[in-house]
């Protein structure tokens, strides 16, 4: 935590091919004082991100205009960025190498959102 006992400000990246959904997320984030980093619904602009981009965490849609965004989720994790997945699968559907990372099952409320964030914004 922040001095204070404050949570500290994440920036985060969104992967979503809904621009609906994205924009709910977005202001989610916002509602709950994160920063949204970057937005991405298509896997090459993911790519590009999660190669280039400056996040503390990624919200991946695992199921990105029919692909799996597992591809993604690696390059992130290789660079330290964890990662939470959202889908409407739920965590039964999902590939086993990412077992321990968090699961949003879609739709998810924002207190939701708020409690899996919570374990990363809580890390100095």
């Amino acid at each position: 935590m922040k001095e204070g006992g404050s949570p500290k400000r994440l920036r985060v990246l969104v992967v979503e091919d809904e621009s609906i959904v994205a924009m709910l997320m977005e202001d989610m984030l916002a509602d709950i004082g994160h920063e949204v980093g970057a937005v991405a619904s298509t896997m090459d602009a993911a790519m590009e991100q999660a190669t280039s981009g400056s996040f503390d965490v990624a919200i991946l849609d695992v199921n990105l205009d029919g692909k799996p965004s597992y591809s993604v989720a690696d390059v992130l994790i290789a660079r330290g960025v964890p990662v939470v997945f959202a889908t409407g699968y739920g965590a039964r559907g999902h590939d086993q190498r990412f077992a321990t990372a968090p699961v949003l099952p879609k739709p998810f409320p924002v207190d939701s959102l708020r409690v899996v964030l919570s374990q990363f914004s809580s890390r100095s």
